[in-house]
């Protein structure tokens, strides 16, 4: 199933952040819990991992973005998990 992923709400006070680097690319597979991107707050660096095994179709926020969660990041092919 094809599924965009959004911009999570990382702690509870965030409200936008920048997409600092992808970790997967596109036509690559993860797994469920590996990383596909960091996002930096105003406090911190995070990484954004995985919520299933899937394929990474598309990138919808490059590298320097600066998005509000809930903005669309990528689109992936859910494989599982």
């Amino acid at each position: 199933m094809k599924v965009v992923l959004k911009l999570p709400r990382i702690s509870m006070n965030m409200q936008e952040g920048t997409l600092v680097a992808w970790r997967v690319a596109p036509g690559a597979a993860f797994k469920a819990g590996a990383v596909l991107y960091e996002v930096e707050t105003e406090k911190v660096t995070s990484e954004v991992t995985a919520p299933c095994d899937g394929i990474l179709l598309e990138i919808l926020a490059e590298a320097g973005s600066d998005l509000e969660v809930g903005d669309p990041v990528c689109r992936i092919e859910q494989t599982g998990g």
